[in-house]
Order: structure tokens, then C-alpha cells, then sequence
């Protein structure tokens, strides 16, 4: 019926909304614990540039999500509403008792768990769970790589720089590090509420498989959810 799919779509962006002030902290604890800027422009900073990623990246995250974890065929709308409750109650545990957390591996991991609870293990995709899975470990070694040749790249460029004179800049340079983070936050994060909204519109008729992108409507609304979580702030987080 087309109300239990409009009643899905509308916890899809509450999923969404949470997502947003789950994640909001990490783009934005740097700049206002150095005071570059205040807690409220902050989280406007950070909100802009989540939804402006829309503009940037390809829905190929969305494609993953909606047709690379389980078998389609599986899919209806008491899975797509079991993969919703597990991620949203894993959110509010995580943002209320304040543990830092991946709302996209809650997403992946309800959607797996509902899957599961239908049909068994044989209705889940392995390369697109392996992908998700590799990334968890590849993810941070890149992070904790790049993040440490970042370092003594700063260090040696500034080694004879006055302090004053090399706070000015970093100041600056952190603007445009939380920007670009909140840009590939909007840009990744937005996309897994777009391909579980896009593999219930497949499954209940209202899309098909072979379209190669979810309707526009989803993406804006996808994209306006993360902002608007995000200037919530997660202060817990």
C-alpha cells in the first residue's frame, strides 16, 4: 500500500536526520575546540556542505546499498522496515550514552539481519557485504597512513615558522579540512538512505532495477535530511 511505503520513506529520513547529528561531531570537534569558529557556526558550516555535496559525487554508494548487499527479489517492506528499526535504535543507544559509531555499518548490518531473518543466509550478496566489510579495515589504515604523512609533511613545511604566524594559517586550513570532511560526509552517508529508499521503491513496484539512479525527489530529500541532522549538532558525540 502506498501509505506503509510513504511511512518507510519518512523513517528512511529519520534514519537520515540521525545520521546527521550522530556524524555532526566529527566535522566539526576540531574547529571549535581550537575556537575557529563558534558551536552554531559550525554545525551551519558543516550543514551547508552536506547538502552541497549533491552536486559532487556519483550515486554510486546508493547503488551498492539499494542492489549490492541482498538478492532484490528478497526484499519487502518488512525487511526494509527491520533494517530501519535495528540502525535507528543503534543510533539512539550509540548518540545517547555518547559512543562514537558507524551509522553506515548499523544501516549494511540491518539490512543483513533482516535479509537473514527472511530468507536465510543465501539471500545476501557476498561481493557487495565483502566490499563493506574490506573497508571497515582499509578505511582507518588509509586514515591513520594519509593522517601521518600529513603530519610530517606540516611539520617539516613549517619547521621555521613562528608559532603566531603558523596559527594564523592553520586556522584557515582547518576551515577548509572540515569542509571538505563534511563534504564526503554528505556525499557517502546521504547516499545509504537513497539506496534503501531506492530498494523499496524497486520492491514494491513504484522504481525498477534497471534504472540506473533513484528518483530526484529522494536524493533532494536525502540530502536536506543530513543537513538539517547535522545542525543539531550531536553534542553528546
Amino acid at each position: 500500500a502506498l501509505w506503509v511505503v510513504g511511512l518507510l520513506v519518512i523513517l528512511a529520513l529519520l534514519f537520515d536526520f540521525m545520521n546527521g547529528f550522530h556524524d555532526a561531531a566529527n566535522s566539526i570537534a576540531t574547529v571549535v575546540s581550537t575556537g575557529v569558529l563558534r558551536p552554531g557556526q559550525a554545525v551551519l558550516f558543516a550543514a551547508f556542505f552536506n547538502f552541497v555535496a549533491i552536486f559532487i559525487f556519483h550515486l554510486s554508494v546508493a547503488a551498492t546499498v539499494g542492489k549490492g548487499i541482498v538478492e532484490p527479489g528478497i526484499v519487502d517492506t518488512h525487511v526494509v522496515f527491520g533494517a530501519l528499526l535495528g540502525a535507528i535504535s543503534w543510533n539512539f543507544l550509540t548518540w545517547y550514552y555518547g559512543i562514537p559509531s558507524s551509522s553506515s555499518h548499523a544501516l549494511i548490518g540491518g539490512i543483513v539481519g533482516a535479509a537473514v531473518a527472511k530468507a536465510g543466509t543465501g539471500s545476501l550478496l557476498t561481493a557487495g557485504i565483502l566490499k563493506t566489510v574490506a573497508f571497515i579495515f582499509i578505511s582507518p589504515l588509509l586514515g591513520f597512513l594519509l593522517g601521518s604523512l600529513m603530519m610530517v609533511l606540516v611539520a617539516w613545511l613549517f619547521r621555521r615558522v613562528r608559532p603566531l604566524k603558523a596559527d594564523k594559517w592553520f586556522r584557515r586550513f582547518q576551515l577548509l579540512s572540515a569542509g571538505a570532511y563534511s563534504l564526503g560526509h554528505g556525499g557517502n552517508d546521504a547516499q545509504k538512505t537513497i539506496g534503501i529508499i531506492w530498494m523499496l521503491l524497486i520492491a514494491t513496484g513504484y522504481s525498477t532495477a534497471a534504472e540506473q539512479s533513484p528518483p530526484i525527489w529522494v536524493i533532494v530529500c536525502c540530502y536536506t535530511a543530513i543537513g538539517a541532522g547535522t545542525m543539531f549538532g550531536g553534542w553528546r558525540i
